[in-house]
């Protein structure tokens, strides 16, 4: 527990104590001794939810499965309610570490500079001396496997020179991904009661480290990590131990209890899994086994139900249709996204429209069609954006779903139809 919040309940049990002081002495009428009664008895109540330690420290249970190529949640438990998510925070601290290898501001040999506030930091860090210096793929592994704070104070002083400003630039990044529910304060993940996110939120990030940075995504993968002598194991458990899991981040302080952001990857399928609030670390990880045994086992139970992904369409002369054909020698951007069918073309180049904006997609790099199709109950209209490749358009998907916006994949020939989207 931090020490501000042990100083905070010590200050308001001292000052219960003092209350309970003023109504205890005795009076010489009944009614007055009676009505300091039921007052001691109200103080001694607080003094009890306020006073024993940790009960007003341990979080509230919160997870979350989705399936991270369309975006469907398979299991959900207090997805949207804010917690604080400890070294989970180091998520978006490396993310914005790979951005910075992305925009080729650092390189992975760069070497950063050690603060004398970095190095005293408090555990678990690396024990980094001031004036010292570390390389990026250091700090990269010493995050993922040691979960190290002073590393963390060091990534974040020389990104940004403040840890103050690397917080709200991480916070910015955040909204930027949709994580609308999460504010950052530092980039360790150590206490900070304004320092909050939700499941759902850590679920975009987990998707979107990955897909943004598939290059260095395999970092994660990192079992143990050797630095100056000694080995440092991985605090995911699940690396090596539960079959596919490629990643991501576990975190704990008292007061949000054992927390994991997982990713697991199977035939194909993959499933993104998120824990709050676990009781111990072994307890927090059987329990993300069994939610992602269920969650395969729903999955399968789905894929026999629902439709699937649709397939090509055959090439042929049918009239008012025309053909988007995938690269076969070049770049694979043959495929699209479906979003939804309606009843009339104009809702149908609305919801085109609405995803244009949401995913801020480059007009001249994509087409818009809307394609036209007679059931027996009448017709009706499917919006489709194509022109993607297959990671952009599943990637898209995961973030439609996300806002609760129907979507999915479209693989390399697709029959689209000749309407286009300026038709109501």
């Amino acid at each position: 527990m931090a020490y501000r919040q042990k100083l905070t309940n010590s200050i308001i049990c001292d000052s219960l104590m003092a209350q309970i002081g003023r109504f205890i002495p005795a009076s010489n009428g009944s009614a007055q001794m009676i009505t300091n009664f039921y007052r001691t008895s109200f103080v001694i109540a607080l003094l009890f939810f306020a006073c024993i330690p940790g009960n007003s420290a341990k979080a509230k249970y919160a997870s979350l499965i989705i399936d991270a190529n369309t975006g469907v949640e398979l299991h959900s438990r207090n997805a949207n309610t804010k917690k604080f998510p400890a070294s989970l925070t180091k998520i978006m601290t490396i993310y914005m570490i790979f951005d910075a290898l992305e925009n080729k501001k650092w390189s992975l040999r760069k070497r950063l500079k050690v603060s004398r506030r970095a190095s005293r930091q408090p555990q678990t860090r690396l024990g980094l001396k001031r004036g010292s210096t570390i390389t990026v793929k250091t700090a990269i592994l010493a995050l993922i496997t040691r979960s190290a704070n002073d590393v963390a104070t060091v990534v974040a002083e020389n990104l940004s020179g403040s840890e103050i400003k690397f917080a709200r630039q991480m916070t910015r990044k955040a909204r930027k991904l949709g994580m609308v529910r999460t504010t950052f304060r530092n980039a360790s993940g150590l206490p900070n009661r304004r320092q909050l996110s939700t499941a759902r939120d850590m679920a975009k990030l987990a998707i979107a480290i990955r897909t943004d940075f598939p290059e260095y995504y395999h970092f994660f993968k990192t079992k143990k990590f050797r630095y100056r002598g000694r080995t440092y194991r991985n605090h995911n458990m699940l690396l090596g131990r539960y079959s596919g899991t490629d990643g991501v981040k576990t975190g704990y302080t008292n007061a949000s209890g054992y927390n994991l952001v997982a990713s697991v990857k199977r035939q194909g399928k993959h499933l993104i899994g998120i824990v709050f609030g676990g009781k111990t670390g072994p307890r927090r990880d059987r329990h993300m086994v069994n939610l992602f045994d269920r969650s395969f086992r729903k999955m399968d139970r789905l894929a026999k139900v629902l439709p699937p992904v649709p397939r090509p369409s055959p090439l042929n002369s049918d009239k008012g249709q025309v053909y988007q054909v995938a690269k076969i020698n070049g770049e694979n951007t043959g495929w699209g996204i479906q979003v939804g069918a309606y009843s009339k073309a104009k809702v149908a180049k609305l919801m085109i429209k609405l995803v244009h904006d949401h995913l801020n997609l480059d007009r001249t790099g994509t087409s818009s069609k809307i394609e036209k199709v007679e059931r027996s109950h009448g017709i009706i209209f499917r919006a489709r954006v194509l022109g993607m490749e297959e990671r952009q358009a599943r990637s898209a998907c995961a973030s439609l779903m996300n806002k609760h916006l129907p979507c999915v994949p479209i693989p390399a020939i697709t029959k689209i139809g000749s309407i286009s989207p300026s038709t109501s």
